[in-house]
C-alpha cells in the first residue's frame, strides 16, 4: 500500500466473536486510512485485504465462541494461506497450543505454550497484571519495525499470561517485565503482538500503518 489518497483504502476485516469493544481497534485503523469493518460469520471476510484478530478477556470464553462461530476453522486457513494477519493481545496467545489459563487448548497454529507470570524475588514493582506502558526491543530491520526505536518506544500492556514459542525466530519483540518475554511474533504475513497498538498513541499508529503499507 502507498500513501496516494487516490487508491482504494484496504480493507480489513475485524473480527467480532462476541467478546470486547472493539470500537477502538476500528477507529485506530480508520485514522489511519483503512477501510476497517466488524465481521461476526467468517463468511464475511470474502474481499476483505486482511484479517485482524483483538481480544480481550478470558482465553477459555475466547475458544469457546471461536469454535462456536467457525473463526477457530478460518483463522487457521487464512494464516496457512499466508494472508496478512494481525493479532492483538488474547489475539496472539490464541495461536499457540495451550494456556495455563484456564487449562485451554488453543488453535495450535504456533507451537508453544502461554504461561503466567512468575517472579522468582520479591518486587512490588511486579504486579499481576502486567498493564501500563513498557518498552519492546527488537534485531530485525524490516518494514514492520520501520520508524521504531529498539528499547525506547513505550507500548500499552494488560496481561497476565505471556506466549512461550517453541522456535525462537518467530519472536519478532521482546520485552522486560521480571525477564525478558517475547512480546511479538512474525511469520510470513502473519504479525501479532501482546501489547495493544490502539491504546499506545503515536508509536502504535505507526505500527498499524507499517503493516498497511505492506498489503
Amino acid at each position: 500500500m502507498t500513501e496516494d489518497s487516490t487508491l482504494p483504502k484496504p480493507r480489513l476485516a475485524v473480527i467480532d466473536y462476541g467478546m470486547g469493544n472493539l470500537r477502538s481497534v476500528l477507529r485506530a485503523w480508520e485514522h489511519i486510512g483503512a477501510d476497517a469493518f466488524l465481521v461476526s460469520d467468517p463468511s464475511q471476510i470474502a474481499n476483505a485485504d486482511a484479517l485482524i484478530f483483538p481480544g480481550q478477556g478470558a482465553i477459555v470464553d475466547t475458544m469457546r465462541l471461536l469454535e462456536l462461530t467457525g473463526f477457530d476453522k478460518m483463522i487457521r486457513d487464512w494464516i496457512a494461506a499466508d494472508r496478512p494477519f494481525f493479532g492483538i493481545c488474547l489475539g496472539l496467545q490464541a495461536l499457540f497450543e495451550y494456556s495455563e489459563e484456564g487449562d485451554t487448548a488453543t488453535l495450535g497454529i504456533f507451537k508453544g505454550s502461554v504461561k503466567r507470570f512468575r517472579f522468582n524475588f520479591r518486587d512490588p514493582t511486579r504486579k499481576i497484571p502486567h498493564m501500563g506502558w513498557n518498552s519492546i526491543t527488537f534485531d530485525s530491520a524490516i518494514p514492520m519495525t520501520d520508524g521504531l526505536t529498539s528499547g525506547q518506544d513505550q507500548f500499552y500492556f494488560v496481561h497476565s499470561y505471556h506466549i512461550v514459542p517453541q522456535d525462537p525466530s518467530l519472536a519478532l519483540f521482546h520485552t522486560d517485565y521480571g525477564g525478558q518475554f517475547v512480546s511479538g511474533i512474525r511469520s510470513g504475513n502473519c504479525y501479532a503482538t501482546q501489547f495493544h497498538p490502539e491504546k499506545s498513541q503515536a508509536k502504535g499508529l505507526h505500527l498499524y500503518r507499517n503493516f498497511l503499507r505492506s498489503l
